[in-house]
């Protein structure tokens, strides 16, 4: 179609400029990749180069300590990205020696990668003709081919993968990002800029004035109220943590003791009430503050199998976003 040499044409010129964009090294397209599945560009950018620079390549991520990468991705959220990147770095290195995929079948395999992101790395990294079809894809299409189907279902999914599959240029790396730019610059949610669009004489939606209600999305996320109880347990110029376990959010980040009965007994200096919100929880957490002598603070760490550090050595523990800002409380 010719929405496709437009597109082409109109990216050449206008392509963003992104660090990620400089190679086509599959390691760094996946870590983009992954990073900015629930981060915005500009949120995400300084944290793609310093994990970069730390982490240079799968062997060096591989080899790195889960507390390293966790307080590399501390800040970015949605933790469960980094503990796929370290397991699927490690699978990587030891059982494919260290030789990342080169298919879309083989990529959308490994752990953390959707079809999505085994699509980008496959089309820039090894050229396969594959649609890269995340939220600004689905958009873009939605709107071109005036197309009312859900983008909530699966069923959606095949259809526009297997519509374009078909269409995909000789450069299907850049043809890709070229919709990404377009759904991210022109072909935004809200008020698109229609009459600045390269592909608009080929938009059926554009044509038919229904480009501001598509795509259609019906599903709605629930969300539920969680409560978390602390204890902010401090003797002189120490305090305690825990490292978080791995079946909960946040799994393998650091926290402060769960606030048990047993601290019923000591006196409450300050209690601190802290709103966190998820895509799928809102967090209610009660920071409960107490201060205690020396014997009884180093029973309490034996008790609650506790970490004893100062607080200048905080910042060498990756913590959870709502635990960061009660630090500078």
């Amino acid at each position: 179609m010719n929405f496709i040499s437009l597109l082409r044409k109109w990216y050449k010129i206008n392509a963003r400029s992104l660090p990620w964009r400089e190679t086509s090294n599959p390691y760094n397209i996946w870590v983009s990749e992954i990073i900015f599945q629930q981060t915005r560009i500009n949120q995400g950018h300084n944290y793609y180069l310093n994990f970069i620079k730390k982490f240079p390549d799968i062997k060096t991520l591989a080899e790195a300590s889960e507390d390293e990468i966790l307080q590399a991705w501390q800040g970015l959220g949605y933790y469960s990205r980094a503990h796929n990147l370290h397991f699927t770095a490690k699978y990587v290195s030891n059982d494919l020696n260290g030789v990342f995929p080169s298919s879309y079948s083989e990529i959308v395999q490994l752990k953390g990668i959707g079809k999505y992101t085994a699509a980008a790395i496959a089309s820039i990294s090894f050229d396969e003709k594959v649609p890269a079809i995340d939220g600004n894809a689905f958009r873009v299409y939605s709107r071109i081919f005036n197309s009312d189907r859900d983008i909530s279902k699966a069923s959606t999914f095949n259809y526009f993968f297997n519509l374009l599959k078909p269409m995909m240029p000789d450069d299907p790396g850049d043809f890709n990002q070229a919709v990404m730019d377009l759904g991210a610059l022109i072909c935004s949610p809200t008020n698109p800029k229609c009459g600045q669009c390269p592909v608009n004489t080929d938009c059926s939606a554009y044509k038919e004035n229904t480009q501001n209600r598509l795509p259609v999305k019906t599903s709605s996320l629930k969300i539920k109220e969680e409560k978390l109880h602390y204890v902010y347990v401090t003797h002189s110029d120490q305090l305690l943590i825990k490292k978080r376990d791995h079946k909960s959010i946040w799994k393998g980040l650091y926290e402060f003791p769960e606030f048990e009965n047993y601290f019923k007994k000591f006196e409450i200096i300050h209690t601190h009430l802290i709103k966190h919100k998820l895509s799928h929880k809102l967090l209610l957490i009660t920071i409960s503050e107490i201060r205690i002598k020396s014997e009884e603070f180093y029973n309490i760490a034996r008790k609650t199998n506790a970490i004893i550090l100062t607080k200048n050595e905080l910042k060498n523990y990756a913590f959870p976003k709502p635990l960061k800002k009660f630090f500078i409380l």
